[in-house]
């Protein structure tokens, strides 16, 4: 039962996890599920990876924090291994993917004033967006219900509709700073961007001389199949937003970008208390480890294409409860024809872990290390739910 001493913040499911394995949760009644959430694409390399579990205990026998008034060698060496993998010239370590967010939208920013230019401040972004849960990134996302009662709201976004490419470029005008946009949207239903589209947004930033910014939160570290997907798109952004995937379930987030972008952050202007601490860095040279590693990100694409064809099978043969396939690499979405919360709860009941994404989408995302015989569990667990909610129906 949950703690009424909690913000009664969450609708939370009534399961209580104890242990996990791979892509295995094992609950306090010994019941086992497969999870194909991951804590929302965070939980990369599943449970207890032997990889990570010994480079936290190894970090964890040294020094934990270090304020960053110190020189931190850990932190130095992963922001090294970033660059060298990355569009980016320089790195700044927070611990979370909205802290990540807030210092893209605080570099922007700063970048246009320290040039002169003071009137640009703005930032375009895009319906269906999510950027985060602080004051700035809810109004970044711009949807209702996460602005209300939050007023007044955080000014100096300018939203245009999802993939309405003339109402972008009419957006953009003299106090326009950047662009932000998510490559493929996770909580706006699994919507990827065309490439073509995001080099068409680069293309529109170099004309005006403005910054374009990733947010790759929750598709980057080769949730696609590819490191980024800017990698894929062959698209250089100005900055870049990253966490979840990075930290492998440790809380990291990074915020990357260029020198020219970055110049307007000098010390004392942005800071962080946590944010680089070894721990965290520690595990996240881990991941870089696994997901940069030999042929890699080649299985995962290997593995989200046999499972999206698979997926599209379901969705033909069960035309009545399933509409639509979607997504990339291993960030997957199953568009239901109704409510997706009875789809997801059906999975559950057959001990399948899923997450939704607004009213009709079912995300889909298994740790990049995942099996294909767990794979095809899951696949016959989805048409046992597809069944249940016909019953249902």
């Amino acid at each position: 039962m949950v703690s009424l001493a909690l913000y009664n913040a969450y609708n939370r499911i009534p399961l209580t996890f104890v242990s996990g394995k791979g892509s295995w949760l094992t609950t306090d009644k010994n019941e086992k599920y497969l999870d194909f959430g991951s804590g929302i694409a965070v939980n990369a390399f599943g449970y207890a990876h032997p990889h990570l579990v010994e480079a936290l205990k190894k970090q964890a026998e040294g020094i934990w924090h270090l304020s960053n008034l110190y020189d931190i060698a850990e932190q130095n060496a992963f922001a090294d291994r970033l660059i060298a993998a990355t569009f980016a010239d320089r790195a700044f370590f927070v611990n979370s993917g909205a802290e990540a967010m807030e210092c893209a939208i605080k570099t922007a920013r700063r970048y246009h004033w320290l040039k002169g230019d003071t009137k640009r401040n703005r930032i375009i972004t895009f319906e269906g967006a999510f950027h985060g849960r602080t004051l700035a990134t809810i109004a970044a996302g711009g949807k209702d219900k996460y602005l209300e009662g939050f007023g007044p709201h955080i000014d100096g976004f300018d939203q245009v509709p999802f993939a309405d490419h003339d109402a972008l470029k009419a957006a953009v005008n003299e106090k326009t700073a950047a662009i932000l946009i998510e490559p493929i949207q996770g909580e706006g239903g699994i919507r990827p961007v065309p490439y073509e589209c995001l080099r068409g947004m680069r293309d529109l930033c170099d004309e005006h001389g403005i910054l374009l910014i990733f947010d790759e939160v929750q598709c980057g570290v080769g949730r696609t199949g590819h490191f980024f997907v800017s990698d894929a798109a062959g698209v250089t952004p100005d900055l870049m937003a990253v966490a979840k995937g990075i930290g492998g379930g440790f809380p990291v987030g990074v915020c990357l970008a260029t020198e020219e972008a970055s110049t307007g952050i000098t010390p004392g202007i942005h800071g962080t208390t946590y944010g680089g601490n070894p721990l965290a860095m520690a595990v996240g040279a881990a991941v870089l480890d696994l997901v940069l590693g030999d042929g890699f990100l080649d299985e995962v694409k290997h593995k989200g294409l046999i499972f999206k064809q698979k997926l599209a099978k379901l969705v033909d043969e069960n035309a009545d409860i399933l509409e639509e396939c979607r997504g990339e690499g291993l960030l997957l979405g199953l568009k239901t024809k109704g409510p997706n919360m009875a789809f997801i709860q059906a999975a559950r009941d057959e001990k399948l872990l899923t997450v939704p994404a607004g009213t009709y989408i079912m995300r889909i995302l298994p740790p990049l290390t995942v099996l294909e015989d767990e794979i095809d569990f899951a696949l016959s667990t989805l048409e046992k739910a597809c069944q249940k909610v016909r019953d249902e129906s």
